[in-house]
């Protein structure tokens, strides 16, 4: 399977990073970056292993870290990583 990321997603994504790397430094910062590719790896070889968050959609839902969670899509062979969400923040904005 083929993992592609929305737009959304790599905002998030890059938005997180400035985050860790501001807050606690580089090193947490690629940490953070290591811990996102293990997770890929894992996702292609098992893409249902998240929850299914909104069944009518079929979007998935999977805790990265205890403040990060990843919401994603299979479709065909390709999983899509809608966004990356923290899980701090108002529920009603996952999608915004």
């Amino acid at each position: 399977m083929k993992i592609s990321l929305t737009k959304r997603a790599e905002k998030k994504y890059r938005l997180i990073k400035e985050y860790i790397r501001t807050e606690w430094g580089v090193s947490v910062e690629s940490a953070f970056e290591q811990r996102t590719k293990d997770f890929f790896y894992l996702l292609k070889d098992f893409p249902k292993q998240g929850s299914l968050e909104i069944k009518e959609k079929q979007i998935r839902a999977i805790l990265l870290t205890k403040h990060t969670k990843i919401f994603y899509r299979i479709k065909g062979n390709r999983i899509i990583i809608l966004t990356f969400f923290d899980v701090r923040q108002d529920p009603s904005k996952k999608f915004k």
